[in-house]
């Protein structure tokens, strides 16, 4: 609402489906397991790099004046006619999966561009400046952590930590980021926002199922990410006796299976664990595996529970020697607690909502987002965007449709409005 005069903006929906469709081109990919285009853009290839100069030109096109700090993430401002207090942030990334879809991230982005063109078309001018923000590197997929620029940003992670990082052939962060022309000079550390908002698709079938369009995220899940490498020993798989071998192979199929069974046991709560990536040494037809490598990743809403699968994976592990003879090196390659968002973004959320004439439903999100991120230095909360075919994503089969988008955006649009135009010095703290 614009508090000069109590209206309700609209944002221009064809033109946000526009801009979310022009994204969608770049790193677009032919996915024969579907027969559907999907989107592949991992951070800091010459694809995301592409898209992250459409998307400074269409932040320049409205008006934002653009900067870039020194781990990539670049954010456009709209000055406030009181320029000094603490901004109102919009953000999310545009990096994908590898096998990604139009809509993951770039939603929040597109989003909070149009919010600002939305702003311009009406004429609303805001006391706080209000900037539009994407995040280098959310999926972790290249680099191996997630919300890589959002916890550097938000000082979870130091900067020399981020840069020194590597894909799999080699290629630092530092190195990718100069290579691209995105190793800003801006500092890693920006000014403290006075909230956060992120619009972002559900990813889950939470929303369809309640028949909404919009939901209130009350907070993120706990999220581990590690690397297990097994060693045995190579033989023929002729003539080596099953009793005789040291197969890696069996061993980590055995803590495939574990994993899973946690999950069903109920002994750690609400745990959902998954194994994505799975690699043999020597990977030949007739010889048993010497080695095995593979990422796993545990989630779940409560710390304690997620403590205490850690502990027992650990200890699985630990016994994997004396089953099989194969030994095992956990590394964690990512972690972060259970975050809850502001009470009272989420309550100006809710009565958005309700001016709107939108119902909504509140959920905790299964994925990591960079707002549980920058949670940690403002108030954050999130806005989530219904998904169809049972809301999945990471696939090309990710799909929101234009109603739900625009509805989403109405619901940032207007509840950053209210903050930008908030004249008290900070919001309350929550516990």
């Amino acid at each position: 609402m614009d508090e000069s005069n109590g209206q309700l903006v609209r944002v221009d929906r064809d033109r946000l489906w526009g801009t979310l469709m022009r994204l969608a081109r770049i790193g677009s990919y032919h996915d024969a397991a579907t027969g559907l285009e999907g989107v592949r853009r991992l951070a800091l290839t010459d694809e995301d790099a592409q898209a992250r100069r459409q998307v400074i030109a269409w932040m320049r096109e409205a008006g934002l004046v653009v900067r870039i700090d020194r781990i990539g993430n670049v954010y456009g401002r709209r000055a406030g006619t009181d320029d000094d207090l603490p901004c109102v942030l919009m953000g999310s990334h545009i990096d994908t999966v590898a096998s990604g879809g139009a809509f993951d991230g770039t939603l929040g982005v597109l989003g909070g561009i149009e919010v600002v063109r939305t702003l311009n078309d009406h004429g609303v001018t805001t006391l706080r400046p209000v900037e539009v923000g994407f995040f280098t590197e959310e999926e972790g997929v290249r680099f191996g952590t997630d919300m890589l620029g959002s916890a550097v940003t938000a000082g979870r992670l130091t900067l020399d930590y981020a840069h020194k990082l590597t894909d799999d052939h080699g290629a630092s962060v530092a190195g990718e980021l100069a290579r691209t022309g995105f190793d800003g000079a801006e500092p890693e550390r920006r000014p403290i926002p006075f909230a956060y908002i992120e619009c972002h698709i559900e990813q889950g079938p939470i929303l369809a199922a309640a028949g909404v369009d919009v939901g209130i995220v009350t907070g993120v899940q706990s999220i581990s990410w590690q690397r297990l490498e097994l060693r045995g020993a190579a033989g023929h798989a002729g003539t080596t006796p099953i009793e005789h071998r040291q197969d890696a192979g069996l061993a980590a199929a055995a803590v495939i299976v574990e994993i899973r069974r946690m999950c069903e046991s109920g002994q750690f709560g609400a745990l959902r664990g998954t194994v994505g990536k799975l690699a043999f040494e020597p990977g030949q037809t007739n010889v048993i595996p010497a080695a095995a490598t593979m990422t796993i990743d545990l989630r779940v809403p409560d710390d304690d529970a997620m403590t205490a699968a850690e502990a027992h994976l650990a200890a699985f592990v630990a016994e994997l020697p004396d089953r099989y003879g194969v030994t095992g090196s956990l590394e964690r390659m990512a972690k972060t607690s259970v975050v809850r968002f502001h009470a009272d973004v989420q309550a100006l959320l809710a009565a958005t909502a309700g001016d709107l004439g939108l119902p909504f439903v509140k959920a905790m999100s299964g994925a990591g987002h960079d707002a549980q991120e920058i949670a940690a230095i403002c108030p954050a909360a999130m806005v989530f965007v219904a998904g169809e075919h049972g809301g999945i994503s990471h696939t090309p089969r990710e799909y929101s449709n234009p109603a739900a988008c625009g509805n989403g955006v109405d619901l940032l649009a207007n509840a950053v409005l209210r903050l930008a135009n908030n004249p008290d010095a900070q919001l309350a703290p929550t516990s």
